[in-house]
């Protein structure tokens, strides 16, 4: 039984990975958290041979003791909260722990590197975007021996169409449900949370196949129009697709557009994006198609994974009502 320790693991990517890890008896999981009586810990800590381990994930007398007999490691930091300096620091420096711990295998949760994509135009700079995607080139880098490493690169959550995503109801006629974003004719990717936790078991059960390997994982990609024509056939609900502004974007928000990217930072780091200009980086990237999947890879990797969003929708009794879903949005909208 090979020993895993998880980082990130109580946030909205965490979880999932830690239930595939669960599943099966081939790995025991170390959950690294702050709060092991939060109730996204204490579900974790319910289930087989996974084990909440109370520290802090950005310590590195912590994650020392917390790397002690371990075999792998999958590392999701939270740039939300670090921001995107301290982000880049501890993807490299936990790359460095788990070689020094001479681990088997080291995962990480990236994202796509937005400016790189772009040609570095300042329109796609995301800072929660970039400092993930920058700490995959530093892995790119690396050899793939005597540890493995491989990057799991995500997007949106599909979940997030009952939360930051979700439609609301049209000023004029409250039987229409509007869903609105700043993405024009673009198509923008969605992943299933439940698949991406099986992306990541499947990089541990597979190593041979997923060591040096950048996944870019996702459901589907879909424009915006054709989200709110799939809702319509599924719930029999009519909706519409509004191409917001990126003023009126943030003008609807619900997080303050002038915060700073980084809630847990110094808030006069120089280094730190606004809200605003986070997220117009992050709209852009997606509007303009930088990045791309591809996915005869994800049903090879995945046969019976969710494949469109009209499925996700159908096997989930989507309605467009309100669920929460990320923490960190959470806990900033209180």
């Amino acid at each position: 039984m090979r020993k895993v320790l998880v980082i990130g693991g109580t946030g909205a990517q965490g979880v999932p990975v830690v239930k595939a890890l669960a599943t099966g008896s081939e790995y025991a999981v170390r959950v690294i958290t702050r709060n092991t009586q939060s109730k996204e810990a204490q579900t974790l800590a319910h289930l087989p041979r996974v084990t909440v381990f109370q520290g802090n994930p950005y310590d590195e007398l912590t994650l020392r003791q917390a790397l002690m007999g371990i075999d792998c490691v999958f590392v999701n930091t939270n740039g939300f909260a670090i921001g995107e300096k301290a982000e880049i620091y501890w993807g490299i420096r936990l790359y460095e722990l788990a070689r020094e711990f001479r681990l088997q295998h080291f995962i990480y949760a990236g994202l796509e590197y937005g400016s790189k994509l772009g040609g570095f135009d300042p329109k796609y700079r995301c800072g929660h975007l970039d400092g993930k995607g920058k700490v995959i080139d530093y892995l790119s880098a690396q050899p793939t021996s005597p540890m493995a490493w491989s990057a799991l690169t995500s997007c949106m959550y599909i979940e997030a169409l009952a939360e930051f995503l979700r439609p609301f109801p049209h000023p004029d006629d409250p039987s229409t449900f509007v869903f609105a974003a700043p993405l024009g004719a673009g198509k923008c990717p969605l992943i299933f949370l439940e698949d991406y936790g099986a992306y990541a078991r499947w990089m541990l059960d597979n190593p041979a196949q997923s060591n040096g390997l950048n996944l870019h994982v996702a459901t589907e990609d879909i424009g915006w129009e054709e989200l709110a024509t799939v809702f319509s056939e599924v719930t029999g609900q009519k909706a519409i697709y509004h191409d917001l502004g990126l003023d009126e974007y943030f003008q609807r928000g619900v997080l303050d557009p002038d915060a700073k990217v980084g809630h847990s930072t110094d808030p006069n780091d120089s280094t730190l994006q606004t809200y605003r200009e986070n997220f117009t980086g992050f709209w852009n990237t997606w509007k303009d198609e930088l990045s791309h999947r591809d996915y005869a890879l994800l049903d090879r990797i995945l046969p019976g994974r969710v494949k469109t969003v009209k499925q996700w929708m159908e096997l989930t009794g989507y309605s467009g009502k309100p669920a929460p879903v990320l923490k960190d949005y959470r806990d900033r909208a209180q």
